[in-house]
């Protein structure tokens, strides 16, 4: 069982992810880390508003940060990450059984 500080951090996870850019952007950078000029074309969004959203999500640990010289390029945290959102999107995207 989760104490009350693992609680609310779960909980924070989970209302960043509530934000569809913020999704976007981590489902982004599942696969390879990603530019934030990359990112930003890919969401459509400005680069500005993109560095804000990311600075939310590696706060929360759910997105890490690589400098290659003088570009950041940003990838999932860790294979918890991956593994949940690549779970979940299997599960909206296959068929509905039947009721």
């Amino acid at each position: 069982m989760l104490d009350e500080g693992q609680t609310a951090e779960l909980a924070e996870v989970f209302h960043l992810l509530g934000d569809a850019t913020r999704l976007r952007l981590v489902l982004a950078c599942l696969a390879a880390p990603v530019s934030v000029s990359e990112l930003a074309e890919r969401v459509g969004a400005s680069p500005s508003l993109v560095s804000h959203h990311l600075r939310l999500l590696r706060a929360a640990r759910i997105v890490r940060a690589e400098r290659r010289g003088k570009q950041v390029f940003y990838s999932a945290a860790d294979a918890h990450i991956r593994a949940v959102l690549t779970d979940m999107v299997e599960h909206v995207t296959e068929p509905a059984e039947p009721e």
